[in-house]
């Protein structure tokens, strides 16, 4: 039980004040952001609408956490399923925080640009697919929002009500997603306790099965971005870089908690997506890097 708190404890800390950072942010785009000009500014092409939304985690520097709740308040504001898709995967790590922590980790070689660029490709191309149909009730459930505080525009609210508003918002929000965060904190505490320390040494010579293992330890392990970069050195040595590029990519983007907040917001169909298409690019990325990579 020591053992069991103090894992659960680490992972749920971790990840509070990025959840915490997300829903303010979905409370700012609930009071301020003009729905009518945010449909007509944004492109309606999938394609260049998941580029935008790649490179939305600059402006939007959240972890996984984060992410769900503002793509869910973006969604129903309008923006493309596309953007809202592909930001959703890419933010975790093209975000300020997370390239400074991959920096100082490894360093500018092929672990910095490989997360960064396998990032970018994988959410790019997920995006497109999944945004393919503009109709946003093809991604959020139906339910999707009934609980949440949603207000109405005022332009005769002073600065104190409107942020008033905001902190409502968020406070929905946060209190919403956070019991799934403790559920998956929970899980993924179990799984940490209970993971058999000689499956490493059984999977370090294929080269899509190492990026498999890799890439599953990363799920269970339930590790905020921010920070898995100092995990992931520690595989750097006698793990094959691609399977180290699977752990640091696959991980952000799905996770234990990950998917029970991807549950609560999306259809099953795209949950399902979300979750086996990533893994796929993932595997054959990095496989194919593993493969034909010979540096050092």
């Amino acid at each position: 039980m020591t053992n069991f708190a103090a894992i659960f404890l680490g992972i749920f800390i971790e990840a509070v004040p990025f959840l915490l950072l997300g829903t303010l942010a979905s409370g700012l785009v609930e009071v301020y952001l003009d729905q009518e000009k945010l449909v007509r500014w944004l492109p309606r092409q999938p394609l260049l609408a998941a580029v935008i939304g790649v490179g939305l985690g600059l402006v939007f520097p959240v972890c996984e956490c984060g992410t769900v709740p503002l793509v869910r308040r973006l969604l129903s504001k309008g923006v493309p399923p596309a953007l809202g898709m592909a930001f959703l995967l890419a933010a975790p790590v093209i975000n300020p925080v997370v390239i400074l922590s991959t920096l100082m980790a490894f360093g500018p070689g092929v672990v910095f640009w490989g997360r960064l660029g396998l990032t970018a490709v994988i959410a790019l191309l997920v995006g497109g697919v999944l945004g393919a149909d503009p109709d946003v009730h093809m991604v959020l459930r139906a339910d999707a929002g009934l609980t949440l505080h949603c207000v109405q525009a005022d332009g005769q609210l002073l600065p104190g009500q409107r942020f008033r508003q905001v902190l409502l918002v968020a406070a929905d929000e946060f209190f919403e997603m956070g019991r799934y965060l403790v559920i998956g904190a929970a899980l993924a505490a179990l799984m940490q306790l209970f993971l058999p320390q000689s499956w490493f040494l059984a999977v370090q010579s294929g080269p899509v099965l190492s990026s498999l293992f890799l890439a599953a330890l990363a799920v269970l392990l339930s590790i905020c971005s921010t920070v898995d970069s100092f995990v992931a050195l520690g595989f750097a040595g006698w793990m094959p870089v691609g399977a180290v590029l699977a752990f640091l990519v696959y991980g952000p983007m799905v996770d234990i908690k990950s998917v029970l907040m991807f549950g609560r917001v999306f259809r099953k169909r795209v949950v399902v997506y979300l979750v086996v298409l990533p893994l796929v690019l993932t595997l054959l990325l990095t496989g194919l890097i593993n493969v034909f990579w010979k540096g050092g």
